[in-house]
C-alpha cells in the first residue's frame, strides 16, 4: 500500500483532479478509481455527474448518498451535460463526423446543439442537481466539445467555470488558462500504452504552470497498468502542487482567494445545499478567447 498524504495547501501550483461520466450504470468504476486515490492521498475531487446518462432511467440512491458524503468531505460535484450523447452526431462536414462518430464515440453532447436547446439541457441539469439539493459550480461538456450555441447560453447561465480539453475558463471575472488535460485512451492496447506516455509529458509540458487537470474515466479503472500509473502520477504531482476542486481552482484564478493557503482546513464545499444557483459578478471573454476544441 502506498503512503496517505495530506495535501499541502502551501504549495504554489494547482492540481485538479475530476471523475468523469458519474452515473449509475458507471457507479462501480467511478468507487474503484475514487478508492484507488485515496490510497495515495485524502484530496478533494471533482466528480463530473451526468443527470441522464444514455437517456438510462435509472436512479441510485446509495450513488446520490455517496455523493451526498463526498461534498461533506470537501469534493465538488459539477454538471457533465444531460444524457452525454451527440444526437445530432451524423450531420457536419468529414472532419466534424469524424471527430463526434469515432474520435468521441458519439458523446460529445454540447458539440453541435443551437442556444435553445443548449440552454434547455443546461436548466434540466440544473434542475435536477436543485432536486438533490446540490447547486454546481461549473458546467464540463462531455468530450470536452462545445459549439457555438453552447458557448452562447454557458455566457448566460450561473455557472462559475467551464473547461475544454486545453483551457480552464473562469466564465465570470477571470481568465482562460491553457492546461491540456491529463487523460487516459483505455479503449484500445495502444492507447494504453501510450497515453500514460503523453500523460507524463503533458505533466512535464505544465511544471512551471499555475494548474494540472488530471481526468479519470471509469474505463480507466478495468486496467491495473493505468491504476497503478495514476497512483504514481499523483506521488509526483502532489510533492509539488496542492490539489484543489476545479470550483476552488477558479475562485484562486479569478483572485476571490489567495492562489496558496496556509490554511489546511480550506477546502470549499463547491456543490453547496444552498437552493439558488451561484451567481459570480464580473466580466466575460470574448468567444474568440474560448477554443472549443
Amino acid at each position: 500500500m502506498l503512503p496517505t498524504e495530506a495535501p499541502d495547501n502551501t504549495k504554489p501550483g494547482m492540481l485538479c483532479v475530476s471523475i468523469h461520466d458519474v452515473a449509475p450504470a458507471t457507479w462501480p468504476d467511478c468507487l474503484r478509481l475514487v478508492q484507488a486515490i485515496r490510497v495515495v492521498a485524502d484530496i478533494p475531487l471533482t466528480w463530473l455527474v451526468v443527470p441522464h446518462y444514455h437517456f438510462r432511467p435509472e436512479r441510485s440512491p446509495a450513488m446520490e448518498a455517496a455523493l451526498d458524503a463526498a461534498l461533506a468531505r470537501g469534493d465538488e460535484l459539477a454538471l457533465h451535460g444531460y444524457s452525454h450523447l451527440d444526437t445530432e452526431a451524423r450531420r457536419g462536414g468529414l472532419r466534424a463526423r469524424f471527430l463526434r462518430n469515432v474520435y468521441t464515440r458519439r458523446e460529445g453532447e454540447f458539440a453541435a446543439l443551437d442556444y435553445d436547446e443548449a440552454r434547455r439541457r443546461l436548466e434540466l441539469g440544473l434542475d435536477w442537481f436543485r432536486q438533490r439539493g446540490w447547486t454546481p459550480a461549473g458546467f464540463v461538456p462531455p468530450a470536452w466539445l462545445l459549439g457555438e450555441g453552447a458557448w452562447q447560453a454557458l455566457r448566460e447561465s450561473p455557472f462559475a467555470y467551464t473547461t475544454t480539453f486545453s483551457h480552464f475558463h473562469c466564465l465570470r471575472n477571470g481568465p482562460v488558462v491553457k492546461s491540456p488535460s491529463m487523460v487516459y485512451a483505455a479503449r484500445n492496447r495502444s492507447g494504453r500504452w501510450l497515453s500514460p506516455r503523453v500523460a507524463d509529458a503533458t505533466a512535464a509540458l505544465l511544471a512551471d504552470g499555475p494548474l494540472v487537470r488530471f481526468s479519470l474515466h471509469p474505463p480507466d479503472a478495468r486496467y491495473p497498468e493505468l491504476v497503478r500509473h495514476t497512483q504514481r502520477a499523483l506521488e509526483r504531482l502532489l510533492a509539488r502542487r496542492s490539489a484543489v476542486t476545479k470550483a476552488e481552482c477558479a475562485k484562486r484564478l479569478a483572485g476571490e482567494l489567495p492562489l496558496t493557503s496556509t490554511d489546511p482546513n480550506s477546502r470549499l464545499h463547491a456543490s453547496s445545499r444552498d437552493p439558488s444557483p451561484r451567481n459570480s459578478p464580473g466580466t466575460v471573454h470574448s468567444a474568440a478567447d474560448r477554443p472549443s476544441c
